[in-house]
C-alpha cells in the first residue's frame, strides 16, 4: 500500500457528549466490532470487576466516569480507525478541546430521552468553529423516549445545524422496537434475549413489507412508519455531501450502543462517510498531509500511565510525511533537534510498539520533560510551527502544598508534571515561595489532583481556596504600572508571565476602567517560538 493511500484509510474523529449519554459505553462497542476487544465492559458491573477499557485511570474505574482522554486505534474493514474519547464532565473541557483540534471528524451522541444538554452544546460549538464534519448518534431508543422531530428541531434551534435522518427509530409514543433503514428500506426489529449482562437483543431485519416484520409490529406502528418515511421523503434535508464536509449538515442515526443495536450499521456508514486526515494550518503555510516531510502537532500528555515507572508520554497527531521509529526531528519550541524513541500506539494502557505510521495517526512518545501540549515537531528541513492551543481561562483557584514537608521533592515533580498533562493550570507567587496557587474549570479538577498526588506521588496536599474567580493578563502592562489592583493578587504562569487574579466581574470591570490604556485578555496571548527568539 503506497502512501496516499495509507493516508485515504484512515479515519480520526472524538466522540462528544453530555456526561452520562453512553459515549463510553459507544467507544467500547466500536472496538469490539473492530476486534480491538472480546468483552465490552461496562462501568457499572462492578460486581464483575469489568470496567470501560477506555478508563484506565483507577479514579475512572471508582467514580464510573471519564476524567481523561482516551486514544485507541483498530482496524474495520480496510480503514484505520483512531479513536479519542473525551471526558464529558464540563470540568475537563480543556482536555476536550484540546483532543477535538486533533480529530477530522466527530460523533455527537445524544440520550434520546434528554436531548441536546449543556455540554453537548459547548463542546458542538468548538466543532462549528472548525468546520469539522458531526455526525450525530442519538442513544438509548431501547427506552422510552422523545419524539424523533422533536429532537431534531431541537439540533436546528440549540446548535444551528439541519439534520439527514439516515435511519429512523419505529415505534409509537416514544416506545421504539426498532430502527429503519433509509437507503436499503430495511427494518430492524429488537426482541430482548440472552445474557442479560450482555444486554443483547434478538433482531428481525427486512423489507417493511416482509411477512416476518408485519407479523412483528402492529397495524398502528406499521402506519406510523410508513407516514413517517413519506413525510422524510417529501420534507426532510436531502443528503448533501458538500453540507455534510463544511460542517452544516449532520446525518443523524439511532440505536442503542449498550444493546449493540444499531451500532455496527451506524460505523460503516460512518466510515464511508467521515473524511480522510485533512490539511492543517500552520503560521507558516497550510500543511497537506500528502507533503512527503514529517509534521506533528502535541495535544496531549499523560503522566504515569504505568504507576510503576512513572512515565510521561506525549500524545501527537500526525500532520504530514510519514514517522519511522527512531526518527530525529525538529522540536520546533526549544529549537532542539530530538529523537523520537519508543513509539506506541495505544488501546486504553495496552500500548503497541510500532515501525511507522502515517498522517492521520495518533501516536505516544517517551519523553523526559522536553515537549509540552501544543508542540510542534517537524522536519528540520521543511520548518511549520502549528498554533499553541487557547487556555480555558480557570474559575476556581486555590493554595496547595504538601501535608508533609518531608515530601516536598515527590510534590514538586507531581505539580510539575501534572500542569505539563494540562490537568490544572499552576502559578507561583514568585521564588522562595513554597506553595502554589492552581487554577481549575470545576471543583472536579481537585479532585483529580489531590486523588493522582496520592496514589502516583505519595503526597498528601492541603488546597485552601482562595476568594478569587477571574483571571486576567495585561498584555501591554507590568503590574506595577497598573492602578486599582485592590484585593487582587499577582501571580505567575508557566512561563513566567504576571497574572492577575480578581475577585469577581466587577473587581475587573474596576481595574480595566481604572486602566483605560490596557488590554486585558482572559487568556494567556499565544506566542510563537520566533517571537521568543526575539
Amino acid at each position: 500500500m503506497n502512501f496516499t493511500q495509507e493516508i485515504n484509510r484512515r479515519r480520526t474523529f472524538a466522540i462528544i457528549s453530555h456526561p452520562d449519554a453512553g459515549k463510553t459505553t459507544l467507544t467500547e462497542k466500536l472496538l469490539l466490532y473492530g476486534g480491538a476487544i472480546h468483552l465490552a465492559g461496562s462501568v457499572k458491573a462492578r460486581k464483575t470487576a469489568r470496567h470501560a477499557v477506555s478508563d484506565w485511570m483507577e479514579i475512572e474505574k471508582q467514580r464510573g466516569i471519564s476524567v481523561t482522554s482516551s486514544v485507541l486505534q483498530f482496524d474495520y474493514e480496510g480503514h484505520r480507525v483512531n479513536i479519542l474519547d473525551t471526558p464529558g464532565h464540563q470540568d475537563f473541557s480543556e482536555d476536550t478541546y484540546r483532543t477535538l483540534m486533533a480529530a477530522d471528524s466527530a460523533v455527537m451522541l445524544i440520550d434520546v430521552a434528554k436531548g441536546v444538554e449543556a455540554q453537548t452544546e459547548k463542546l458542538f460549538r468548538v466543532c462549528a468553529d472548525r468546520g469539522i464534519p458531526i455526525f450525530t448518534f442519538v442513544n438509548k431508543i431501547d427506552h422510552f423516549g422523545r419524539n424523533p422531530y422533536d429532537l431534531m428541531s431541537e439540533l436546528e434551534s440549540m446548535l444551528g445545524i439541519r439534520a439527514c435522518p439516515m435511519n429512523w427509530p419505529v415505534g409509537i409514543n416514544g416506545k421504539y422496537q426498532g430502527i429503519y433503514e433509509r437507503e436499503t428500506d430495511t427494518v430492524h426489529v429488537f426482541e430482548r434475549s440472552g445474557d442479560h449482562g450482555q444486554n443483547k437483543l434478538a433482531v428481525t431485519s427486512g423489507k417493511r413489507t416482509a411477512p416476518e416484520i408485519q407479523a412483528l409490529l402492529s397495524e398502528d406502528v406499521l402506519a406510523q412508519l410508513e407516514e413517517d418515511i413519506e413525510l422524510l421523503d417529501v420534507a426532510g434535508d436531502p443528503f448533501d455531501a458538500e453540507k455534510i464536509a463544511h460542517g452544516k449538515l449532520t446525518p443523524l442515526y439511532f440505536g442503542s450502543a449498550m444493546t449493540n443495536f444499531g451500532v455496527q450499521p451506524f460505523l460503516e456508514s460512518f466510515l464511508k462517510m467521515a473524511p480522510a486526515p485533512a490539511p492543517r494550518r500552520a503560521l507558516e503555510e497550510t500543511v497537506s498531509p500528502q507533503n512527503e516531510d514529517f509534521s506533528a502537532f502535541v495535544f496531549k500528555i499523560q503522566a504515569n500511565m504505568d504507576p510503576k515507572h512513572h512515565d510521561r508520554i506525549v500524545f501527537m497527531r500526525i500532520c504530514s510525511g510519514q514517522f519511522e521509529k527512531g526518527m530525529s526531528v525538529l522540536h520546533r519550541q526549544s529549537g532542539k533537534t530530538i529523537r523520537l524513541t519508543q513509539p506506541q500506539q495505544f488501546l486504553a494502557t495496552e500500548r503497541t510498539i510500532i515501525e511507522s505510521a502515517y498522517p492521520g495517526d495518533i501516536i505516544g512518545v517517551f519523553d523526559p520533560g522536553t515537549m509540552g501540549v501544543g508542540d510542534t515537531l517537524c522536519d528540520p528541513k521543511h520548518v511549520v510551527t502549528f498554533a499553541d492551543f487557547p487556555v480555558f481561562p480557570p474559575e476556581l483557584f486555590a493554595r496547595v502544598a504538601p501535608k508533609d514537608s518531608l515530601k516536598r521533592k515527590q510534590f514538586l515533580k507531581g505539580m510539575r508534571q501534572l500542569s505539563q498533562e494540562g490537568a490544572i493550570q499552576i502559578y507561583t507567587q514568585g521564588e522562595g515561595r513554597e506553595s502554589f496557587i492552581i487554577g481549575a474549570v470545576g471543583q472536579l479538577q481537585w479532585d483529580v489532583l489531590q486523588y493522582r498526588l496520592q496514589n502516583e506521588y505519595n503526597v498528601t496536599v492541603e488546597l485552601i481556596p482562595l476568594p478569587y474567580s477571574v483571571a486576567r493578563w495585561a498584555l501591554n502592562a507590568t503590574p506595577e504600572d497598573l492602578t486599582g489592583l485592590g484585593t487582587s493578587m499577582i501571580v505567575y504562569d508557566n512561563k513566567q508571565r504576571p497574572v492577575i487574579l480578581l475577585a469577581n466581574e466587577w473587581q475587573t470591570n474596576w481595574l480595566t476602567e481604572r486602566n483605560p490604556g490596557v488590554t486585558f485578555v482572559a487568556s494567556p496571548p499565544i506566542v510563537t517560538v520566533d517571537q521568543e527568539e526575539k
